[in-house]
């Protein structure tokens, strides 16, 4: 059995013009010490995927129309509050995209980690001060019992990212959600926070979901790869299958846009266009408009997910007619 099974699963959100499906069909699946890279650009449904599994779309203006989200056996989607509230941290813990804002500025780094602990744990207050000094310094804070009482913006970007990790894992969850969890941080910092998660890994043996728009992290740390486009799936591979041999379009045009030491290039190869708006997507293949192998029928009908290889597959008609 998987540690985390998602089946179809359809969300939509009440706008002024009406209802709009922000993700649909999405359908994945991610085993023990397993790290699933989700990838594609902002507005692909990447995070809205994430927030429907932690349980943590607003409802309303947020709505799930289907499908089933199981986790360990169990669906998330008919837990009620009270269960999904002791489900985070032991079971599932997300570390958001800017810690800044995910960090509350009027209470120190030691006693948001030492309420998490509290939530989900009866130990005494010297046990959870401990636990949590344990945690910092376990994701690289110097000093940790002294930063205990600083407060989030006495540290840099990179050691609230830090702190982010601490809080999530502080519980030692079955299954991390990192959403962007190196967005805005330099090169330096972001190789050693990727280093960081990959250790935590290994030393916890829990699964990671990585979200990102960026192939580097993708290469670097997954090991399957799902590319989301306007709310749906386009493929699903191995990472090494991925980048060697991707069979989308749009995987294609992303890889594309990567530079590379091999290659002496002037100009970095752009995708044309942008992702098409909720409330304003084509009938047929949502990446038609940008596609530069699209023919009529593509605008005709959503492709399925077909799987072309073991472990991967693609929604495409032209697969093999681009080879």
């Amino acid at each position: 059995m998987s540690l985390l099974e998602v089946r179809d699963l359809t969300t939509s959100f009440q706008t002024g013009g009406g209802e709009v499906t922000a993700v649909e069909n999405i359908s994945f699946s991610l085993e023990k010490g397993e790290i699933l890279g989700i990838v594609g650009e902002s507005g692909s449904g990447k995070s809205v995927t994430a927030l429907a599994i932690m349980g943590l779309l607003p409802r309303p203006p947020a709505r799930i129309l289907g499908g089933s989200i199981m986790f360990e056996g169990q669906d998330l989607l008919r837990l009620s509050d009270r269960s999904m509230q002791r489900l985070r941290g032991p079971g599932i813990a997300m570390v958001f995209q800017e810690p800044m804002t995910s960090l509350n500025p009027v209470f120190t780094i030691g006693e948001q980690i030492m309420e998490t602990i509290g939530a989900h744990e009866s130990l005494s207050q010297k046990d959870r001060f401990a636990r949590a000094v344990e945690m910092l310094e376990k994701v690289g804070i110097p000093s940790a019992t002294s930063r205990m009482t600083d407060y989030p913006h006495q540290l840099s970007g990179g050691q609230r990212q830090r702190v982010m990790l601490a809080i999530a894992l502080v519980c030692r969850p079955k299954l991390l959600i990192a959403d962007e969890p190196t967005t805005a941080l330099d090169v330096t910092i972001q190789a050693q926070i990727l280093s960081l998660l990959m250790d935590l890994r290994d030393e916890f043996g829990m699964a990671i979901m990585m979200i990102t728009h960026n192939m580097g992290v993708i290469a670097e740390t997954a090991d399957r790869v799902l590319v989301m486009y306007a709310g749906r799936t386009v493929e699903q591979a191995p990472v090494g299958r991925l980048f060697d041999h991707p069979l989308h379009p749009y995987t294609r045009g992303l890889l594309s846009c990567v530079p590379t030491l091999d290659q002496d290039q002037d100009r970095l190869v752009a995708i044309p266009g942008s992702l098409p708006e909720p409330s304003r997507r084509p009938p047929g293949c949502r990446f038609s408009a940008r596609c530069s192998y699209a023919v009529p029928a593509c605008g005709e009908s959503i492709p399925p997910l077909a799987m072309f290889e073991p472990g991967h597959a693609a929604a495409c008609i032209r697969v093999r007619d681009i080879g």
